[in-house]
């Protein structure tokens, strides 16, 4: 990674497309954790691109002072021994688990959305998988700098659209009943969507640790936030037009897509199997180098065999997957952003003044 400027960018890609999953592209995340408390979700919104810029480079400041080439080296220094450990074996299970969703969204995109055969989306997200590891970090960082400014654009252009030409003004009459979502408070709401997706960035960004400089570092992981908070923002907005009517949609952004054309919404299809398989791509990664260096051999071998194991197990159902999963995430996402709002600031603190970064 050379070039100041070209590796701030690898590094805010690296970091959007960790966090812009299916859940995402799909607007189903967005409306459950944000639409649906109206305008109060926008400063939501505006609280959780704080966090993700304050989170994505106090990450890095720290996989930086430390030469991290895993999570596993950032769990230590900011929980300690037992504690790191514990959110270790965790994340052991965490990563290969978001793999088997992604492999499993791969198939519902294609058989419900692209009129294919399942299994072909499946085994075509496994198959680029395992082609990205084989190049190590290198293909990792590729991959993201090619396919995430391409699903953020699509992403953008629908809404501006949306905003554009739609004439009519924010939702109708709002139905509280009608989402989780507006079971809790906006601010806790936000909050609980950040720590919901922080735990596959932070393994894909400690990787970087050993690569970059502390300044690169920290702008990457805020540039990051930044842009994440502004794609939030814009598919908010998009959203509080069809709302509540998109509550009653799995997929509200392909409703809204509809809105714009036919062809919009084909378009959507293939941008929401993008978002699963950097996500993808994002969880063998950080699985893969939390037990080899990503120049290595042993990490494609890893990085491999763990893809090849996933597959079998991603047959199960998409929405079985994800109501059993996500709320584990949601918890252990809670205790690492606790920990790196609670303890990082003075481990970072230390080493500037004593150790020095």
């Amino acid at each position: 990674m050379h070039g100041t400027v070209w590796t701030v960018y690898n590094i805010a890609v690296l970091y959007i497309g960790a966090v812009i999953g299916a859940g995402f592209a799909s607007g189903q995340e967005i409306l459950q954790f944000f639409i649906v408390f109206e305008k109060k979700g926008l400063w939501g919104i505006v609280l959780a691109a704080a966090l993700f810029s304050l989170l994505g480079g106090l990450v890095m400041l720290l996989a930086v002072s430390v030469r991290s080439a895993s999570y596993n080296d950032v769990y230590r220094l900011v929980m300690g021994r037992i504690p790191g450990r514990i959110m270790d074996g965790l994340s052991l299970v965490m990563l290969p688990g978001g793999l088997v969703v992604m492999l499993a969204g791969g198939s519902a995109v294609f058989s419900e959305h692209l009129g294919l055969p399942g299994w072909l989306g499946t085994m075509l997200i496994a198959g680029v998988t395992i082609a990205i590891l084989s190049r190590g970090l290198k293909g990792v960082v590729t991959a993201n700098a090619a396919l995430v400014p391409l699903k953020v654009a699509v992403i953008l252009l629908i809404c501006f659209l949306t905003l554009i030409y739609s004439g009519e003004g924010a939702g109708g009459e709002i139905n509280h009943g009608s989402s989780a979502g507006s079971r809790v408070n906006w601010l806790w709401s936000a909050i609980l969507y950040v720590s919901y997706n922080m735990v596959v960035p932070v393994a894909v960004l400690s990787s970087l640790g050993g690569k970059v400089t502390a300044r690169e570092g920290v702008l990457g992981g805020v540039a990051g936030g930044i842009v994440l908070g502004l794609v939030t923002a814009m598919v908010y907005l998009a959203g509080r037009i069809f709302y509540p009517q998109i509550t009653g949609y799995e997929v509200p952004l392909l409703y809204i897509a509809g809105q714009m054309g036919s062809v919009v919404k084909v378009a959507l299809g293939p941008l929401i199997w993008l978002a699963i398989l950097t996500t993808a791509i994002a969880d063998a990664h950080g699985f893969a180098s939390r037990f080899a260096d990503a120049r290595t051999r042993r990490y494609k071998l890893i990085g491999t065999a763990l893809v090849l194991m996933a597959v079998p197990l991603s047959t199960l159902k998409f929405s079985y997957l994800v109501g059993m999963l996500y709320p584990l995430f949601g918890y252990v996402g809670l205790i690492l952003l606790i920990a790196l709002l609670a303890v990082l600031p003075v481990k970072i603190w230390r080493r500037i003044f004593y150790k020095s970064v």
